[in-house]
């Protein structure tokens, strides 16, 4: 079942989605050359907790870690691990959800450990530009394909793969609501936007092909050509005004502020750590659950 939000729900997922942001902004510190995965974790647990915050992804659907942390070719939901280092020249997505009271954020961010070759650069970049356009296609009395689509046209100019196995969510009072959001078209086709929708919206591109494998963990989700993967998201309510983007204070008492945020209204900017995020160029991101789209199967993120 879809549901609409109130205001008083939606400021309870601003609260969520600002504590997922600021922890997220530490995480990125964290990921140095020399760290692990496992050091990220407890990052983003005290990120959590410190804030007055319950983090969503531990237990959910067994997953045993508050983190998503995914490296070059994983596409999504790579465990934290003691084993596995950061290196010079990685791509990193990182993706994490809270609770305040019982409403869910998600949100995910891809970023560059050191100096990294132009293809990553870009991929980057045009990701991210991905997740703009598909949240400037929340717009009341549209179509959920309208988000799919507007994201799809960012990869096709240069031919990237997108991932059609996994796809963003409603969320609210659980992680996963429907409708799925997938990162595809057409537009004008599925669900009626309505106000108060609340969204999870999160591309993910790769260098090359659309396709992908699971590790034998159950959850790593891998590039079967074994290129790179990027991955962003963002929880977005559609207003009347247009789509506000949580988070990043642009709902509160007395004030909306439609759009998607540019890098720089991020935590962390991606001018303030040039050694680990997208560059500053760039142009203005939780564990799976099967569950079905019209004739097939998918998964949402």
């Amino acid at each position: 079942m879809i549901t609409c939000k109130g205001r008083s729900e939606i400021l309870r997922m601003e609260r969520a989605a600002l504590i997922v942001q600021e922890a997220l902004a530490e995480c990125v510190l964290a990921c140095v050359p020399g760290a692990t995965t496992e050091d990220i974790d407890r990052v983003a647990a005290q990120g959590i907790k410190s804030r007055g915050g319950k983090a969503a992804f531990p237990g959910y659907r067994n997953y045993p870690k508050t983190l998503c942390i995914s490296i070059n070719d994983e596409v999504v939901h790579g465990i934290p691990t003691t084993r596995r280092k950061i290196r010079s020249g990685d791509v990193i997505g990182l993706d994490l959800g809270a609770i305040i009271e019982g409403y869910y954020a998600d949100a995910a961010r891809s970023i560059a450990v050191g100096p990294v070759g132009a293809e990553a650069e870009e991929l980057l970049r045009l990701t991210h530009a991905g997740l703009c356009a598909g949240v400037e296609a929340v717009q009341v009395g549209g179509r959920i394909g309208d988000i799919g689509a507007a994201v799809e046209s960012v990869a096709r100019r240069k031919g990237y793969g997108v991932v059609r196995e996994f796809v963003g969510h409603g969320i609210g009072t659980a992680m996963h609501e429907e409708p799925q959001v997938p990162n595809y078209g057409p537009g004008g086709k599925g669900t009626i936007i309505r106000e108060g929708m609340t969204l999870a919206i999160e591309p993910m591109f790769n260098l090359g092909t659309s396709q992908v494998n699971m590790d034998r963990d159950g959850w790593t989700v891998r590039t079967k050509d074994g290129k790179l993967s990027a991955h962003f998201e963002h929880t977005v309510v559609a207003t009347a005004h247009g789509p506000v983007v949580l988070g990043f204070g642009r709902y509160a008492e007395g004030r909306l502020v439609p759009g998607a945020p540019a890098l720089s209204e991020y935590p962390v900017a991606a001018s303030a750590t040039p050694q680990h995020a997208v560059p500053s160029s760039a142009a203005s991101p939780s564990p799976g659950v099967a569950a079905s789209a019209s004739a097939s199967r998918t998964a949402v993120a």
